[in-house]
């Protein structure tokens, strides 16, 4: 186990909750496309990713947020941010290709669940991700 920063993924899921919605509202699929690319970004290389820079840089020391860490896994928490990655990717697709309804529910759908965890402290990709794990599709890291 490693030390992970509850409230560092809490601020990237607000974060990307606040743009996705707002990019349904303002019907800019455009925005779901550079979501997606920052999505896929911060799960290749954690350390350079958009919120987590602006969480470091400017929520902590400014006061809004501070440190909640605890032990735990970070590779559920990237591979679920992967999946918002990958269901941002196709609803970006969807909406390039005029499925227009598709598009919007995926990336509503990766909106809520974001929330779901920042509410209930559920996440839904961490879910999938031990079940893939249970399954033995997904190696356990030393």
């Amino acid at each position: 186990m490693s030390k992970v920063d509850h409230n560092a993924i809490k601020f990237n899921q607000v974060s990307l909750s606040v743009i996705a919605v707002a990019a349904y509202l303002v019907d800019q699929p455009w925005v779901v496309g550079v979501l997606g690319l920052v999505l896929a970004a911060s799960t290749a290389w954690p350390q350079w990713g958009l919120f987590r820079v602006l969480y470091q840089r400017v929520a902590l020391p400014s006061g809004w947020l501070r440190p909640n860490v605890r032990d735990d896994e970070q590779a559920p928490h990237r591979f679920s941010q992967g999946l918002g990655a990958a269901f941002l990717a196709l609803s970006w697709i969807g909406l390039q290709a005029d499925a227009v309804v598709l598009g919007w529910a995926l990336d509503l759908l990766v909106a809520v669940l974001a929330m779901v965890n920042v509410v209930f402290d559920f996440c839904a990709g961490c879910f999938v991700y031990y079940q893939l794990r249970r399954a033995g599709l997904i190696k356990q890291q030393a």
